[in-house]
């Protein structure tokens, strides 16, 4: 079974409240990973962050894209020598904290501007690297303690901050805002809709039950289209509106201003943020058809 980066997020995910053995009142590092990785059993009962995010990339399918290693230092040259590491965010990536990423580890699960989500075992409520169990913790992005991440080449792409990755095939870029929700179902190619970068030289394609680009000129003031309604619903999930009411079916200001915003979220700027659709953003958005 080949894993994703949701199988990945899925398997972290239900671990969270597990807590590790105690004797009489003191935490032991004694947990149930350690044993279930093979060649990792012998890390029993030392401190297991790293085990922790191996145990989830073997159960998850995805046991190739990690390193099978209880050691968080180890962690980081495994991705750096793949010429995988970034200091920007990465929806399932393996995120490092510390003096040269060696003091702690868990996976980043989603970002923002300014924080980051992410899941970490032998950890505690005050995020220590040294807890007792599995949590969900929100963390400061810009803080030094965030050393960088790992980038899993998972077989559908990847969804990360990195503008160096932006318009490589597969990557979809998310500069300030991102979560499992923008994670793509399945296996990308180099022609996928799901890069980010603005490309006004084709008609993006057809995306199954998605509609289709209109082209730019659809995008006009007077135009009165169910399309546009439905753009206007997809933006506002996506936590792009800039709607005082609606959407609705005439293309408005708001509706550009909530366009732009989606640009903005996808990392663009300058001219491919001018609130008019392109191709390949306007695949990325998902438009269902009627």
């Amino acid at each position: 079974m080949t894993g994703t980066a949701a199988d990945l997020i899925r398997a972290a995910r239900g671990e969270i409240g597990y807590q590790e053995g105690n004797d009489d009142g003191d935490w032991n590092n004694i947990q149930k990973f350690s044993p279930a990785v093979p060649d990792l059993e012998w890390s029993q009962g030392q401190a297991w962050c790293a085990t922790f995010v191996a145990w989830c990339a073997r159960e998850s399918g995805n046991e190739s894209l990690f390193p099978v290693s209880a050691s968080c230092a180890e962690g980081v040259s495994w991705f750096a020598e793949r010429d995988r590491f970034t200091e920007y965010p990465v929806i399932g990536g393996q995120v490092f904290f510390g003096s040269g990423g060696g003091s702690h580890t868990g996976i980043c699960i989603a970002y923002t501007g300014s924080t980051i989500t992410t899941i970490e075992g032998n950890t505690n409520d005050d995020g220590s690297a040294e807890g007792d169990g599995v949590y969900l913790k929100t963390r400061d992005r810009t803080s030094n303690r965030v050393y960088g991440y790992g980038i899993p080449d998972f077989p559908e792409g990847v969804v990360l901050a990195d503008p160096a990755w932006k318009g490589r095939p597969g990557a979809v870029y998310f500069a300030e805002e991102a979560s499992e929700s923008d994670l793509s179902a399945g296996p990308t190619t180099p022609s996928s809709p799901h890069e980010s970068a603005r490309d006004d030289s084709g008609d993006g394609g057809d995306d199954g039950g998605y509609e289709p680009f209109p082209g730019a000129e659809f995008f006009h003031p007077g135009q009165d289209s169910p399309v546009v309604t439905r753009m206007g619903e997809r933006l506002v999930a996506e936590g792009c509106s800039a709607y005082a009411e609606g959407p609705g079916p005439q293309w408005s200001d708001a509706d550009r201003e909530s366009f732009r915003n989606w640009q903005h979220k996808l990392g663009d700027t300058g001219a491919d943020a001018d609130g008019i659709p392109g191709p390949k953003q306007w695949s990325a958005l998902k438009v269902p058809r009627a």
